[in-house]
């Protein structure tokens, strides 16, 4: 019988260690993570770019009086994969969802959204990522809730999926939505 030396597994072994770690970070309920410096001021500027035939995303339309799901994300990011139908089921709910597509390919991108469905009013363009830096975002997907008046008020680091949505994303959107039909 042929034996299996230590070194043909260790490596697997160690990147499937790895890997779970990863996946695991982005999904486990993190209370570590940095906040935002956005929260209670106005929202930056967006680009002007946008997707081909999409509505392009204004900072007037942060500022119209309702308020507004912003999420970072790119064709070619798995959790933003992960979290689409959370966003598509956001938009059919009645939700203002806008998509701020960055570091990605046009092609890519529009190909995506109409292979899986838009959940986008509008979006904007970021090719480079110059938005996402001014806006803070470190990876996709990161989600902002702005109000009417174009105040950020959360910001969601990660996909829209799991404990973590349930425990502080939806939570900080019924608030948000409350307040703004208490205005």
């Amino acid at each position: 019988m042929a034996r299996l030396s230590p070194l043909v597994i260790l490596p697997p072994a160690i990147f499937a260690a790895i890997a779970g770690l990863f996946l695991g970070g982005m999904v486990v309920n993190r209370d570590d993570a940095l906040p935002s410096t956005l929260i209670g001021r106005a929202a930056p500027p967006l680009p002007v770019e946008a997707l081909p035939g999409k509505p392009a995303l204004t900072d007037e339309m942060l500022r119209s009086g309702e308020l507004t799901i912003v999420n970072f994300w790119a064709s070619w990011c798995p959790p933003c994969r992960l979290e689409h139908p959370t966003l598509m089921a956001l938009a059919a709910e009645g939700y203002r969802v806008a998509g701020v597509n960055f570091r990605d390919e046009e092609p890519a991108a529009q190909g995506y959204l109409e292979d899986e469905g838009d959940p986008f009013f509008a979006s904007a363009f970021d090719p480079r990522g110059r938005t996402a830096v001014d806006w803070g975002v470190t990876a996709p997907p990161e989600t902002f809730l702005v109000d009417g008046e174009g105040e950020v008020l959360f910001r969601f680091v990660g996909p829209l999926i799991g404990a973590a949505y349930e425990q502080q994303f939806l939570p900080a959107l019924e608030e948000a939505s409350a307040g703004m039909a208490a205005e």
